[in-house]
């Protein structure tokens, strides 16, 4: 006979909508039957009628109305949208450079999108969807890098990691060190660059440009720098630490000192400028490491990226060895 069941959502399904918490216990169930069961108040949480778009919180009780055994999710073509989520799912975890039950840390490739906008198909948010959890649960991003930079990326497991990390990246707690190939040898050779950055929209997206102090739209960011290596004078391979975590701001930066990333499309102004023979015309620009407390308590992540192909080729063409450095991300000073 069938019976009535009450479930209490658990403390990691926080905040998932109740159509994906029923997709997570009762993946038979098409989600038009799911509907018509909320529009007819059989499904409910804590006694109260609710749409399938509600959000349930730990501790709620839903009421699970007798559910036939033929209710099935609607058909749908193999070839459909499963093999696409299949392959991001193989994508993703043959770029993973940690993880463990709480975190993963992604290498992300140069010229992935990690968020949808106009005209992007394919990005790292929309592809996480295929590591979903039996419970439900799909990673989120936590920070994020630009499409065309290459490198650690901190991905949450469950919404309350998320919220952890969200907070560590806010208090400033996580260290970040990029490295890049810039045109030039700044000197000193050990610095910080620290300016205002306001946001200027171009005909082929946003901009960031130095501003003035209390200037409208205007945030402070402070990047720390220093010189690993150069090639003569034309070019230097540089370790960033960025301090606050504005939009392009490391790109921006090294361009406000007469010094911007070889193969940077918005923020490379040097007239005249020719690229290396032997280099490919892209960022130059890699998150190289990021060291953050574990957001369960359990030490620290500390996690390195590879040079992607092109930064590598560069690398072996100018003679730089990466082996022969390893930046101590204590040393970025504070303020």
């Amino acid at each position: 006979m069938a019976i009535v069941e009450t479930i209490t959502v658990g403390e990691d399904e926080a905040g998932m909508r109740l159509d994906r918490w029923f997709k997570a216990h009762y993946p038979g169930l098409a989600f038009g039957a799911l509907q018509k069961l909320a529009r007819t108040g059989q499904v409910r949480i804590d006694g109260k009628r609710v749409e399938t778009s509600a959000r349930v919180m730990p501790g709620q009780m839903v009421r699970v109305p007798p559910l036939p055994t033929d209710l099935k999710e609607s058909a749908r073509p193999q070839s459909d949208k499963q093999p696409a989520q299949e392959g991001d799912a193989a994508f993703l975890k043959s770029r993973i450079l940690f993880e463990d039950a709480d975190v993963i840390v992604l290498n992300k490739p140069a010229g992935l999108s990690v968020q949808g906008g106009s005209g992007v198909t394919r990005h790292v948010d929309a592809m996480l969807e295929s590591l979903i959890d039996s419970k439900g649960q799909v990673p989120r991003l936590v920070h994020r890098l630009d499409k065309d930079t290459a490198g650690c990326l901190v991905i949450a497991k469950r919404r309350s990691i998320a919220a952890a990390l969200a907070a560590t990246f806010r208090s400033r707690s996580a260290r970040k060190i990029y490295w890049a190939l810039v045109a030039g040898v700044p000197h000193p050779r050990q610095g910080k660059i620290s300016t205002w950055l306001a946001k200027d929209e171009e005909n082929d997206g946003e901009k960031m440009r130095v501003a003035r102090h209390g200037e409208q739209g205007a945030a402070h960011a402070l990047t720390h720098y220093s010189v690993v290596d150069q090639a003569a004078q034309s070019l230097s391979w540089l370790s960033l630490k960025p301090t606050t975590g504005r939009t392009h701001q490391l790109r921006a930066h090294t361009a406000h000192i007469g010094h911007p990333i070889v193969g940077d499309p918005k923020y490379f102004d040097k007239k005249d400028w020719e690229l290396p023979g032997g280099m490919q015309n892209k960022l130059h620009l890699l998150a190289r490491r990021i060291v953050v407390p574990h957001p369960g308590g359990r030490g620290i992540i500390d996690v390195t990226a590879p040079l992607p192909p092109h930064m590598k080729q560069s690398w072996n063409l100018l003679g730089f060895d990466t082996s022969a450095y390893d930046p101590e991300i204590e040393e970025a000073i504070e303020d």
